[in-house]
């Protein structure tokens, strides 16, 4: 495709020469393209020129923000990729799960399912230039995963954000002469607060750090809560800090983008959520490339610089829990956390040991809100452009619709900054994106590797950026990804375990609403499909195959269902690799 810079506010048109003939998405043989840049951001508006027509086809001409270089592109994935998850998720799952041997599963799934999946979202939103939900044009039937991730990635946010808040209470908590967690004198202390190191007749049950005590009962008063149902009022500290991440955010978003078992399953997981996969981030981002992006190369790049950034940081924590081990003549055990705890209360203790720790804390975190921010805005853009993609009407109202569900997460996520936030938090965060999560992306590669089709999915690919994916590429896209996913969905939901917040257990009706939240997303895919089967008013409800052939057909095909020729109904379809 060919486009040519003009100066800020002039408009040039341009003809592309004829693309390659693709049985996908109907001819193209001449694209107009009319260009436009302003503040860095080319506006494109393309009309398609059927072959033997004078005048252009007015359903397709459409106009879509893109990246105004390709390293905005580049680094917009990278932020949301790595982000608070290499710092204190990788870490840990590898001490708990065997150290190295984490690893193996790890590579594995990043190989197999992590790359080519990747790879597979990044394609998809390319070539469509929809988000999350727009893309299933391809196969309308499968829509319903669409709307399963974005609601994954609002649910996420619920929480994520409140994560940032803790990050920036803790950077204006740091510029001080001396860090408030260095010593037990303050009036939020316990009697039980002692330097497991300086006090050794204290039974170990009861010791607690001065960290420690200061994340839970000066941060986030947790003292004050009897369990989740008695959460009490939003404190106002920390409700100031997660309206100021929640003005960032708006303001950022507002103009649009510039056992062995369980071992694996948490491999699984943990490539999801470090590379972003399931989010439909890695979709809407896409969505504003250039249609001849070299996504392959993107896919590579970024998929391997989250890996590599996720291993640096495992050595970096490592070196940190020694540190404290033998500091407090523990047992690593002892100070291998999961989670919050890990960066809230292991991180500034040992921060609180070097010289100039004040310095060294107010650049660790901002180090975290840096990459707080870069993933909760791409959970959110996620969001945004899957609906408006999906509601066109939205498309004029991007600034109330942003603003609309950026005030809608920070109110909600006010119930994770009251005295019992941190149980609604570990609610959240158990069943928010676990399973699910899974179960999505399951879907994802069903939709499109066997009803869509690899072979025309590679084809769109070529249209792209030249060449066909290799047959490892289409090999696990057909069938390693999706058999071991499936294996995943289903060993996690046998395996199950019900969450809890040291020892504190959470009652059965507050994991019967972790469930329901985490069902929820997972039910639209069965009542999208049920909506699509039963809302073809132009054919009789008994006319079950007909319905089934258009639901399954790329919309821009519907033409052929109506001459009886349906691909996925052949036995090559379901053969080709």
């Amino acid at each position: 495709m060919l486009t040519e810079k003009v100066p800020v506010g002039v408009m040039s048109s341009v003809v592309a020469p004829e693309k390659p003939t693709s049985n996908t998405m109907g001819p193209k043989e001449v694209e107009l393209i009319l260009v436009k840049e302003q503040n860095g951001v080319q506006f494109t508006s393309t009309t398609l020129a059927a072959p033997n027509q004078n005048q252009a086809n007015p359903s397709g001409e459409e106009e879509r923000e893109t990246w105004g270089k390709k390293i905005d592109f580049l680094l917009s994935v990278i932020g949301f990729a790595v982000d608070l998850a290499n710092v204190w998720r990788f870490p840990y799952l590898c001490y708990k799960n065997g150290g190295g041997a984490f690893l193996v599963p790890y590579l594995f799934f990043m190989v197999i399912a992590g790359m080519p999946l990747f790879y597979m979202e990044l394609a998809l939103g390319q070539y469509n230039r929809e988000g999350a939900a727009g893309v299933w044009k391809i196969c309308p039937i499968f829509k319903g995963v669409g709307f399963t991730v974005i609601l994954i990635s609002l649910y996420v946010g619920f929480y994520y954000n409140v994560i940032i808040s803790w990050a920036l209470f803790y950077l204006f908590s740091s510029f001080t002469s001396e860090l408030p967690w260095v010593h037990c004198n303050n009036t939020w202390n316990s009697p039980n607060c002692s330097d497991w190191a300086d006090n050794s007749l204290a039974s170990d049950i009861y010791k607690t750090t001065p960290a420690h005590e200061y994340f839970e009962r000066a941060v986030l008063h947790i003292q004050d809560s009897n369990g989740i149902d008695d959460l009490g009022r939003p404190r106002w500290q920390l409700t100031s800090c997660l309206a100021v991440v929640i003005v960032l955010l708006y303001f950022s978003l507002w103009k649009g983008v510039k056992t062995s078992g369980k071992v694996w399953i948490e491999a699984a997981t943990q490539i999801c959520f470090s590379l972003g996969v399931g989010f439909g981030v890695l979709i809407a981002f896409s969505s504003y490339n250039k249609f001849g992006n070299n996504c392959y190369r993107d896919a590579i790049i970024t998929s391997s610089i989250n890996s590599l950034t996720s291993f640096f940081s495992g050595f970096v924590v490592f070196s940190f829990l020694g540190y404290m081990s033998y500091k407090h003549k523990v047992d690593l055990d002892k100070v291998a956390i999961d989670g919050a705890g890990l960066v809230f209360v292991i991180y500034p203790e040992a921060i609180a040991t070097l010289p100039g720790s004040s310095v060294w804390a107010v650049i660790f975190f901002i180090m975290l809100l840096t990459l707080g921010i870069d993933s909760a805005m791409g959970g959110m853009e996620s969001v945004i452009t899957g609906l408006i993609d999906e509601f066109k009407f939205l498309h004029k109202h991007r600034e109330l619709f942003t603003l609309f569900i950026v005030v809608a997460t920070f109110l909600i996520s006010l119930f994770c900054v009251t005295n019992g936030g941190m149980y609604v938090f570990t609610l959240l965060d158990h069943f928010a994106a676990g399973t699910s999560i899974l179960f999505g992306v399951l879907i994802e590669a069903i939709g499109i590797a066997w009803f869509y089709g690899v072979d025309r999915f590679s084809d769109d690919i070529e249209e792209m950026i030249g060449q066909r994916p290799g047959r490892y590429w289409r090999l696990c896209w057909k069938f390693v990804s999706p058999c071991l996913l499936l294996c995943m969905v289903v060993v996690s939901f046998a395996t199950f375990n019900p969450p809890n917040y040291g020892p504190y257990m959470f009652p059965p009706w507050a994991n019967m609403v972790g469930w329901c939240l985490a069902m929820s997303s997972m039910a639209m895919v069965p009542l999208y499909a049920i909506y699509k089967l039963c809302t073809n008013f132009n054919l009789s409800f008994f006319f079950l195959e007909q319905r089934l052939a258009y639901a399954i057909t790329p919309e821009t095909e519907h033409h052929l269902v109506d001459n009886g020729e349906v691909r996925q109904f052949t036995l090559q379809h379901w053969l080709v690799v």
